[in-house]
């Protein structure tokens, strides 16, 4: 079946699209059902979430402690993710500063059906900062 063949009558398709070569996997989930809005897609605060999580999986193992995210920067949702996708976040360091790290991630989704055929369904960039046992900023010890 093509990934046409599954998309919803009224709603068109998109172009499949590749992986990020420049990025890191760093998280793949599926929602489930309990996880849909009134039109049956997947709410968007489930996937700011989960951009959350891939977003801070990079800068806590360059900080090695404790840290908050202080910022979305950009936030934009191209696609619907549906129930049973194969949702892939991608993620890259744009930035590390003196107490802060931006990061861009991307996600791709792929159906049980049509593994390997990736659609982006959205695109973030996100700070964090690094906080000592207090909540306060606190220098990031770079070890490169």
């Amino acid at each position: 079946m093509s990934a046409n063949a599954s998309a919803p009558q009224g709603r068109p398709t998109p172009p499949p699209a590749a992986p990020p070569s420049d990025k890191e996997l760093v998280l793949k989930v599926i929602p489930m059902p309990a996880d849909t809005n009134g039109n049956g897609d997947i709410f968007g605060g489930w996937v700011m979430a989960q951009v959350d999580l891939a977003g801070s999986v990079i800068p806590a193992r360059i900080i090695g402690g404790r840290m908050a995210t202080v910022a979305v920067n950009e936030f934009v949702f191209k696609q619907p993710v549906r129930v049973g996708d194969i949702c892939s976040f991608f993620s890259a360091v744009k930035r590390i500063g003196r107490t802060s790290i931006t990061v861009d991630v991307e996600v791709f989704t792929e159906s049980f059906r049509s593994q390997g055929t990736f659609v982006k369904v959205t695109e973030a960039c996100l700070t964090y900062v690094a906080i000592d046992e207090n909540g306060k900023p606190t220098p990031i010890q770079r070890q490169d």
